[in-house]
């Protein structure tokens, strides 16, 4: 049975950055990915906008994808494309981690760490139960930017999209350049899903318009899609009466959110978040499991691609220094709790014997500020204080704590103060 250091599943943006920066720290890696080309989802998002922070640049997907495959393939790191991890389980304190391929059949290996990158899948009509008929013409957005960018499907002409996450936002602006009529884009929340500058630049620049605080209250159609209605919602997110909206349209695209995909990969048990579908990790982006790693989408659900390799970078140092043994056992953990006005934050918990180092939390705010400030406490003193402007809860904030800040003893909260 072949052994390595640290097994990465999944070869997008995370794993790519992840393997190769392992790599460079001498660690013998292996990286696994079921589709037959590295860059995951990087490869159908032609649009420009990625690589600003990361490659101080301006790229698009596939070109952000390449840089990073081009590092990889001048590292020592062992590739398997077209390669589905199977399962993976947790012996004598080593991972036996079970995969299959066309060339090699079944096989298992070795590995002291283990790295999941693998990504998140979109929601369905079905998981957010749509209401109505179901005819043919609706599709996630995502699947639908994979039908007209890689395969050259147009998937409809008269188009509503449901949700404003950024998917759904550039394959309105994508759609209407393919000369297709997208009618509008209903958001439940009362405020956009997606970043500010996709609003702007695929709405607000198209004139196409954004119904926010509505929902789809009806699907119509016997074998394809005919129509739908929409309505406004209250702060319960009940629909008002006498609000409805009717559209004729062949399609209707759902951007309704992201879950990390996760919870077919293994046979290891570790603690799951509720807020993001994702592990609870510490400071290290180690899970509640010994040695077991995650980053990038498969943790939490990102806005930039540069912030999942920046992220998945970390998790790699981290995952090298426990595989060296620099890491301390987690004996004392300190608790991270957040304010009502935080939709979540992360590490959820720190290794107390282990605050000598700088901790990044990555968090959303629940609502939209002007302007706004997070504070760090412990013991009900604010031992940190980050200001910003234009908190949205679409753009993920991070705050970074010096070590040594963090003192061993007692929890840590964030909260944030912010007014409109």
């Amino acid at each position: 049975m072949k052994h390595f250091d640290i097994a990465v599943i999944g070869g997008g943006a995370g794993g790519l950055a992840a393997a190769e920066k392992a790599d460079r720290l001498g660690m013998d890696v292996v990286l696994l990915e079921r589709e037959p080309f590295l860059g995951g989802i990087l490869n159908q998002c032609i649009h420009h906008g990625f690589g600003l922070h990361h490659y101080k640049e301006e790229l698009t997907g596939p070109e952000y994808a390449m840089r990073a495959i081009d590092d990889i393939e001048r590292s020592g790191v062992t590739i398997k494309t077209d390669t589905t991890a199977l399962d993976y389980k947790k012996l004598g304190g080593r991972f036996t981690i079970r995969y299959t391929n066309a060339e090699e059949g079944e096989r298992t290996i070795e590995a002291n760490a283990v790295i999941l990158t693998s990504g998140s899948y979109e929601r369905t009509a079905g998981g957010i139960r749509l209401p109505g008929e179901r005819p043919k013409g609706v599709h996630t957005a995502g699947k639908a930017q994979r039908y007209l960018n890689i395969e050259g499907y147009m998937v409809g002409r008269k188009v509503f999209i449901l949700g404003s996450g950024d998917i759904g936002l550039i394959m309105a602006r994508r759609l209407t350049l393919e000369g297709a009529e997208v009618k509008g884009v209903a958001e439940i929340k009362p405020h956009p899903g997606g970043l500010t500058r996709n609003v702007v630049q695929c709405l607000h620049d198209f004139d196409i318009p954004l119904y926010l605080s509505h929902t789809v209250t009806d699907v119509r159609g016997d074998e394809n899609l005919e129509g739908i209605t929409i309505a406004e919602v209250d702060d319960a997110m009940q629909v008002k009466e006498a609000t409805e909206k009717h559209f004729e349209v062949d399609t209707l695209l759902l951007s309704v959110g992201l879950i990390p995909d996760i919870a077919t990969l293994g046979d290891v048990h570790y603690a799951i978040d509720p807020r993001t579908n994702g592990a609870i990790v510490d400071q290290t982006y180690q899970t509640t499991q010994d040695g077991l790693f995650a980053a990038g989408n498969a943790l939490h659900i990102h806005d930039l691609v540069d912030f999942v390799t920046e992220e998945s970078l970390r998790a790699a140092l981290q995952a090298a220094a426990y595989v060296k043994g620099e890491v301390p056992p987690r004996e004392k953990q300190v608790d991270v709790v957040t304010g009502e006005t935080i939709s979540y934050a992360l590490p959820q918990r720190l290794n107390g014997d282990y605050l000598d180092k700088s901790v990044t939390f990555s968090l959303r705010s629940r609502h939209a500020y002007e302007k706004g400030t997070f504070l760090i406490k412990q013991r009900g003193e604010t031992i940190e204080r980050f200001k910003r402007r234009f908190i949205n809860p679409a753009e993920m904030e991070h705050l970074v704590v010096e070590g040594g800040r963090i003192a061993r003893g007692s929890g840590v909260e964030i909260i944030l103060e912010g007014s409109s």
